[in-house]
């Protein structure tokens, strides 16, 4: 049976992990990014078009995009899929790892879980496991962070999205303003809490390490009169 400390120390890198998957999970769900243009059509300034954008879901809105205003939902993959591919590509890469976050992550909550009430040192159910889980957990949420601006900044997915879902044409777009909002934001946080799961663990095979060492000191060691008798 593990000590109430091995105990403590699991149960706490499992309710890190747990929060930070909650909040994976109200990420992907929310909005992550917004840009701004100004629409340029027919020789004149026509107004601008807005287009919100969350990783299944997106919203455009119109002012006066060429002549008149509208509001429209969209699904983000199929209206990828209508442009060029590159957006399409990195945007789906960032969904794929953001899925293998959410199961490394779920993972390590159950290896946590197993070593709260077992003893497993030696094998990949042990603190190899998390350590293992929880960075492939942080190091996809990093990626992430990284492609998903890249997406908006190098390539003109919002330019190319905006005539393709409004039908429109004659139309050019400038002056884009991007601001990516919570949903990307709460990456940071998320890979935070999967660092500290780590490091709990860390904290504790560290700890137990130096106990067993000591434990099993040489002889050598030993004090004079000991070796003696």
């Amino acid at each position: 049976m593990p000590s109430s400390t091995k105990i403590l120390y699991f149960l706490l890198s499992a309710m890190l992990t747990a929060i930070s998957i909650g909040l994976l999970g109200y990420a992907m769900s929310t909005t992550w990014s917004k840009t701004l243009m100004d629409c340029e059509g027919f020789g004149t300034n026509n107004g601008s078009a807005e287009i919100t954008m969350g990783l299944f879901s997106g919203n455009l809105v119109r002012n006066t995009c060429p002549s008149f205003g509208s509001e429209e939902t969209f699904p983000v993959f199929p209206a990828l899929s209508a442009i060029e591919i590159t957006p399409l590509v990195l945007h789906g890469l960032c969904v794929g790892l953001l899925s293998v976050c959410f199961l490394t992550s779920a993972l390590s909550i159950l290896i946590s879980f197993y070593n709260s009430v077992s003893n497993p040192y030696e094998t990949y159910m042990g603190p190899n496991g998390i350590y293992t889980c929880s960075s492939i957990s942080a190091c996809s949420s990093v990626l992430v962070i990284i492609i998903y601006v890249l997406n908006l900044l190098l390539t003109k997915m919002q330019e190319e999205l905006v005539p393709s879902i409004a039908d429109i044409s004659n139309v050019e777009l400038t002056h884009k303003r991007l601001e990516v909002r919570l949903g990307y934001f709460l990456l940071i946080p998320y890979a935070v809490l999967s660092l500290l799961a780590i490091l709990f663990i860390y904290l504790y095979d560290h700890a137990a390490y130096t106990h067993r060492r000591e434990q099993e000191r040489p002889t050598e060691d030993a004090p004079k009169e000991i070796m003696m008798y």
